[in-house]
């Protein structure tokens, strides 16, 4: 057998060494801030409201407008990323970040906090889709790289759970601007090591700036956002639905945007990677399943169990604990030659399991209902952590940032839909089931039926039956959606698993650019 003397192999990809992932731990810093952020207030609000005193309004918008904001601009900061560069968009939001947190911690009106909120929301859209878009430029080595999102994946998704624990405990030693105040460090550590460890990496040829699908992608983003995040508490009222209605037609007009424009904020070469499209189906998918159960559980805890607020925090932590696994687990199985399509698969299947456990739960359950969550968790981390890998190994890494955003803003409509779609099914269970003569209170929301347990008796013991028959059902309901899910993986990431080993071998020609600044 004869070699051919001018046929070269493909260098293997560089490897990360200690240099990139320390600057990966510094990453992590901001990334676990920005998630607590969503759910940092759940216990400082009470004391922001003596001290403040807010109207009823402009509370919703204290809690809300983080959120709102957040989901608007993720695309928008991931494309402009692209092009600008994401250490220095990064960098950008860290400051925005910090100098609103300590706004916001010493704000002496509603208005104001308001205010520093909403900066805040648009710090958390730099830096979401920033410290993705870096971890794909520091780690080129697929193996790695595996391990580094992984590890982003967890770390996003428990920093959702510490922030209301972490809020707790900060309102019971201190004031509540301490909630805001321990963004400090970690925004001053990023500011000072970022520009020595960060690489800067951008697209080479980004094309002039598309103005006019900011705020198109805003008004796709916002009214969905909103409309699916009032239904659960509010119902199918029609002001929501129409919300809903005029976001879809907003997303029709930036969809044609993207594929008429010179230069589009988002391009749709993205899609022709055979695995980007189904990645970003599947992480909404499965954000919807981690969200919808959550809206359940938090109620079951303080609700059902009778625990206080930082009690029923404390106890949903446990089920966190499998997390940190699930992520290095599943990548290990991959790089040991376990298919991907099937890894995911799996993991589908596990938070389908969860969900069944969560539909055998009664008003007494509460290891049953940890560990329902635990398994959902550790199902939904795996998928996650196995669908952005893929995602963002097909994307090159000039458009990482708008890749990464494309990510995260479905994840925002998949939890909104996972709590406005099982927390109708749930709320439309509890209704038929609480009896026609309880007060009209009562057949609202289960804490409307506790407040006036008092006045009918029984009533407290019949509501918290009909609640958790209403979670029992959403269960069912997610347990048949995941399942599909799991389907659904299987058939179309299948093919993908093999063409991107097939990338892999020295003589089989690479469609990924990995290019960046080292």
């Amino acid at each position: 057998m004869t070699t051919n003397p001018t046929s070269t192999a493909t260098p293997p990809p560089a490897r990360a060494g200690r240099r990139e992932w320390t600057a990966l731990g510094v990453l992590m810093l901001p990334l676990l801030l920005v998630s607590m952020d969503v759910s940092v207030l759940y216990f400082a609000i009470p004391a922001i409201s003596a001290d403040l005193e807010p109207s009823g309004t402009q509370q919703l918008w204290i809690f809300d407008v983080y959120g709102f904001v957040l989901a608007g601009l993720l695309m928008t900061m991931g494309s402009l990323g692209d092009r600008i560069g994401h250490r220095r968009l990064l960098l950008i939001g860290a400051a925005a970040f910090g100098t609103a947190s300590l706004v916001a911690a010493y704000a002496n009106s509603a208005e104001m906090l308001i205010a520093a909120r909403a900066i805040l929301g648009i710090g958390g859209a730099t830096l979401m889709p920033s410290t993705m878009a870096m971890t794909r430029t520091l780690f080129t080595d697929p193996t790695q790289r595996a391990k580094a999102i992984g590890l982003w994946s967890g770390v996003m998704t428990a920093g959702i759970a510490l922030g209301s624990v972490m809020s707790g405990v900060l309102v019971e030693h201190f004031w509540w601007g301490s909630v805001f105040l321990v963004n400090l460090p970690a925004m001053a550590l990023l500011l000072l090591l970022g520009p020595v460890l960060l690489p800067e990496s951008k697209s080479p040829e980004p094309g002039r700036f598309d103005r006019l699908s900011v705020p198109l992608s805003m008004a796709a983003v916002l009214p969905v956002v909103y409309g699916l995040k009032e239904i659960p508490s509010e119902g199918w009222n029609v002001r929501y639905v129409v919300s809903i209605t005029v976001g879809l037609l907003f997303a029709a007009l930036f969809v044609h945007r993207q594929r008429t424009a010179a230069a589009p904020m988002i391009s749709p070469a993205l899609f022709r990677g055979r695995g980007f499209a189904p990645s970003v189906a599947l992480n909404l998918v499965c954000m919807f399943g981690v969200m919808g159960s959550s809206y359940f559980t938090t109620q079951y805890l303080q609700s059902v169990l009778g625990m206080g607020a930082l009690e029923a925090a404390l106890w949903a932590l446990l089920p966190s604990v499998p997390i940190g696994a699930a992520a290095p687990v599943a990548a290990q199985l991959v790089q040991r030659g376990a298919n991907r399509a099937y890894v995911v698969t799996a993991g589908f299947a596990i938070s389908a399991a969860g969900f069944a456990l969560l539909s055998l739960a009664g008003t007494d359950s509460l290891w049953l209902v940890l560990t329902a969550c635990a398994v959902l968790a550790v199902g939904g981390v795996t998928v996650m952590s196995q669908i952005m890998d893929l995602a963002m190994g097909s994307a090159p890494v000039e458009r990482a940032g708008s890749a990464s955003s494309l990510l995260e803003t479905g994840a925002e409509f998949g939890g909104a839909l996972g709590m406005a779609v099982l927390g109708s099914i749930g709320t439309a269970i509890y209704r038929h089931e609480i009896p026609s003569s309880a007060p009209d209170v009562a057949h609202e929301t289960l804490g409307g039926a506790l407040a006036v347990a008092d006045q009918v008796p029984g009533l407290a013991a019949v509501a918290r039956e009909a609640f958790t028959s209403g979670m029992q059902g959403a269960a069912i309901a997610g347990a048949v959606l995941l399942a599909g899910a799991a389907v659904l993986a299987a058939v179309t990431l299948r093919r993908v698993e093999v063409r991107e080993r097939a990338c892999e071998t020295p003589d089989a020609p690479s469609n990924l650019s990995t290019s960046g600044v080292r």
